[in-house]
């Protein structure tokens, strides 16, 4: 099987990435281990989609589907320190209709999968994994677990932070573990959110309320291991009770609506990005701190300025070029590595301190929130991430 393009893996960055060459004359693979399974109720695992990566989604067929009754709009945020500091951020003082929109990770994965099987110029591959990797100066070639062999100008690495593909190719990256777990469950609350998101730096590191349609809420609590385990092994109750008074009972009394489950955190550095006829996208390519709740949208921009690039090459330019893959990684390169120094610096400079580190960083939460310009930038930023 010959193919323009192959994407190694069905994630929410892959799949954006093969909708977005829909308006290209490129022939695109898929390959998947396995077909997306879509849980029962709510998803525990929940993304802030940015205004800007909304919009990609709806140049590329997506958004109008989605469910809009299992979405809600972050209209306000409170971003609470661990000794009075205090950062508020308004939508509606920004001038826009919302900072960012919370939704399920599967009920985007759903409508991309279903987009893309609709897709003419797209052959979705699944159940398929790939066995072995060659990379020629010609044409790069993939054998599949069952023998199948797949010839292709570019492969896309868009298989996670664990890459098989990425390795195969011999790119090496750094990881970096923060030795903690992000904790992750939904809670019915007492009281309503009005559409606000709530973050905490605590001494047990950083609390996110994320706000859900009607009276529930999706919680991030990036912790110590030992003390994301011991969360993971409570009881419903005592993990309702421990989340509430974490959020200083801030909407009132909880109820467990989905599991909790907890996945390790770390920071990961790739030096490069492309080789001949490889590109790596999402977190193949790169993973941060979820304290800025930036991650899939990075992912969506590599999607975006990819597609990009392939879909407005002359005809004439193999598509697994390196200069022309180069122009892809510049395009990338400075955000990601600001917005990996930027979380990086902040989850240090909030890990448990006292004295004037402490004092520093609360004064710095006070201040940013009395100097609009700096806080006009920051709204500007996250929209357009």
């Amino acid at each position: 099987m010959d193919f323009d393009v192959v994407i190694v893996g069905a994630g929410l960055a892959g799949l954006a990435l093969a909708a977005a060459l829909r308006r290209s004359t490129l022939s695109v693979a898929l390959i998947e281990g396995r077909a997306p399974v879509f849980p029962e109720g709510w998803d525990s695992r929940v993304y802030a989609v940015s205004p800007a990566n909304a919009r990609f989604l709806d140049v590329v067929g997506v958004w109008p589907d989605l469910d809009a009754v299992r979405m809600e709009a972050v209209q306000t945020m409170e971003i609470h320190g661990d000794a009075g500091g205090r950062l508020d951020f308004s939508a509606y003082a920004s001038g826009v209709a919302e900072l960012a929109w919370i939704l399920e990770s599967s009920l985007l994965q759903r409508e991309l999968w279903e987009t893309i099987k609709r897709q003419g110029n797209v052959t979705p591959l699944c159940p398929a994994r790939p066995r072995e990797l060659v990379l020629g100066s010609d044409i790069a070639q993939l054998t599949l677990d069952d023998g199948r062999k797949i010839s292709a100008r570019l492969i896309v690495a868009a298989d996670g932070a664990d890459s098989w593909t990425r390795s195969a190719a011999g790119i090496d990256v750094h990881f970096e573990p923060y030795n903690q777990l992000g904790v992750v469950a939904n809670f019915a609350v007492e009281q309503p959110h009005r559409g606000t998101a709530f973050q905490w730096f605590r001494p047990d590191e950083v609390l996110a309320w994320l706000p859900l349609p009607g009276n529930r809420i999706s919680m991030v609590w990036s912790t110590p291991e030992d003390h994301g385990r011991e969360l993971l092994a409570l009881d419903h109750d005592e993990l309702c009770a421990r989340v509430a008074e974490a959020g200083n009972q801030r909407l009132g009394k909880l109820e467990l609506i989905t599991g909790p489950a907890g996945f390790p955190l770390r920071l990961m550095r790739a030096p490069n990005t492309v080789a001949p006829r490889l590109a790596l996208i999402g977190d193949a390519a790169h993973t941060i701190h979820p304290l800025s709740g930036h991650g899939i949208n990075l992912g969506f921009k590599d999607a975006r300025a990819l597609a990009a690039v392939l879909c407005d090459k002359p005809a004439h330019v193999d598509c697994g070029d390196l200069l022309l893959l180069r122009g892809y990684e510049r395009a990338r390169k400075e955000e990601v590595v600001t917005l990996q120094a930027v979380t990086d610096s902040l989850h240090g400079l909030f890990r448990p301190a006292t004295g004037s580190l402490t004092h520093l960083r609360n004064f710095g939460l006070n201040l940013t929130d009395t100097l609009p310009v700096i806080k006009k930038l920051i709204v500007r930023y996250a929209l357009a991430s």
